[in-house]
């Protein structure tokens, strides 16, 4: 029965990521905003499924919650106040299709290779990772990343509001 679910597990796993990559390229195929917005919640939801099948259920709430939940949510208020008659809206493709696929091909085979590499240097276990181990990584490795990254969030949001108000000033003159 253990042998069942890990079988399980590791198809799951499997599909979960498959459908990600599937939804990751949606997104950079498709041309429509609602539509490259569905494919990335879809995307999202399937990420937070191979977080959680690898046994990381704090990161993959937080992906389901914050990612899928708050950023989605805004992304699609944006998408809704675009101009429906706007040429780009339109047309199904990007023009960016044909370079984008031959990088992703490129991406998967590098990933392959890499993983061919690192396959043949396995010897031993890995020692499993929880949640204490993880805040105290990130509590005393990666906390200045994090801020710089709060930083640049809190930059982008004014920059946004600079725009948005020039764009309005313009308009009315």
């Amino acid at each position: 029965m253990e042998a069942f679910l890990a079988g399980l597990d590791s198809l799951l796993l499997y599909i979960f990521a498959f459908s990600a990559l599937i939804g990751s390229i949606l997104v950079v195929v498709l041309r429509q905003p609602m539509r490259v917005a569905t494919a990335l919640i879809s995307t999202m939801i399937f990420l937070g499924g191979v977080y959680g099948l690898l046994g990381v259920h704090f990161i993959a709430a937080f992906q389901v919650l914050i990612y899928v939940g708050a950023v989605m949510v805004f992304m699609v208020y944006v998408i809704m106040l675009l101009d429906p008659r706007d040429p780009a809206v339109k047309t199904r493709f990007s023009p960016l299709v044909v370079p984008g696929i031959i990088g992703g091909l490129l991406l998967a085979w590098a990933l392959v290779h890499a993983v061919h590499g690192l396959l043949g240097n396995v010897t031993s276990t890995p020692a499993r990772f929880g949640l204490k181990e993880f805040a105290v990584s990130f509590l005393n490795e990666y906390w200045l990343h994090f801020e710089l990254t709060s930083v640049l969030l809190l930059a982008a949001v004014v920059a946004s509001l600079a725009v948005i108000k020039g764009a309005s000033g313009r308009n009315r003159g």
